[in-house]
């Protein structure tokens, strides 16, 4: 028998001397984004998505989120949830009817079930690197379950059997998918409306246009001989929305040529200027 899984969330957030737990298991709430993690390590949840911005929106019931811990779905006496690679290696392999039981069991009450728009990933070095446009589609579905990796790797039938998709959050390794599945969901979390509170900050910072985002500054006007650029004090909004989308322009062209190049190749012709009479 497999103890319950952790839910975490809260439908308010009411003011208190008292440190409240992101913790505390709480009720299903009902067409609420949710993302569910598959992990050894339930525990190093919410972690940094308890904190700020998203803590805030995780007690106020905006997501949820939900561990599901691995091991209660090992075989034997001693919990066992990986062995030794086929054909011999280094390291171990997390098995195929221990991960076959434990999805199962985190899909069966999501709208996967149903036809709905429910994502099953695997967070793996070996997969589509995130991007914005990524988080983009996850926050338009229902929610997501993230499978999180260890050793070296799930047997690959799972992954088949499942269609499940290969997400990666760069090109290294690390020793566990628990950390790529927190940037994922913080990535994810904060497009959804209320969770950030001004809907401009996320359609204005990068990649949220294909460019990278515009240099940033605030008081003081002076600082170690340096001074904010003279138009961003100027008051003369079209002036300042120029200088950003140029600064934009060159950082992008700089530093991200491949971004750059798909830019230029998706943006729209300028509008020819009408002929003086």
């Amino acid at each position: 028998m497999t103890t319950p899984n952790k839910s975490h969330g809260r439908k308010a957030i009411r003011p208190s001397f008292k440190p409240r737990e992101l913790m505390t298991p709480t009720p299903e709430l009902v067409g609420v984004w949710k993302a569910k993690i598959l992990t050894l390590f339930p525990t190093a949840f919410p972690g940094v998505l308890g904190e700020s911005l998203t803590g805030k929106a995780l007690q106020e019931g905006l997501w949820q989120l939900e561990t599901v811990d691995l091991r209660e779905f090992g075989i034997g006496k001693h919990r066992n949830v990986d062995d030794t690679p086929a054909g011999g290696g280094a390291g171990m392999v997390l098995r195929a009817d221990v991960l076959g039981n434990a999805i199962d069991k985190a899909m069966q009450d999501t709208t996967a079930a149903r036809g709905g728009n429910w994502p099953l990933i695997y967070l793996t070095p070996r997969g589509r690197r995130m991007d914005q446009a990524l988080m983009q589609d996850l926050a338009r579905c229902d929610g997501v379950t993230l499978l999180c990796g260890r050793f070296e790797g799930v047997d690959e039938r799972v992954l088949e059997h499942y269609n499940i998709q290969e997400v990666s959050l760069g090109d290294f390794v690390m020793t566990g998918g628990e950390l790529a599945a927190q940037a994922l969901i913080d990535a994810t979390v904060r497009l959804i409306p209320g969770v950030l509170g001004n809907q401009a900050s996320t359609e204005e910072e990068s990649f949220s246009s294909g460019l990278l985002e515009h240099p940033q500054y605030t008081r003081p006007t002076e600082w170690q001989g340096r001074k904010i650029p003279d138009v961003l004090m100027s008051g003369h909004h079209g002036k300042v929305a120029q200088w950003r989308q140029d600064m934009s322009e060159e950082i992008t062209q700089e530093r991200r040529p491949d971004l750059w190049q798909e830019y230029e190749a998706n943006r729209p012709a300028p509008k020819a200027k009408p002929k003086k009479k």
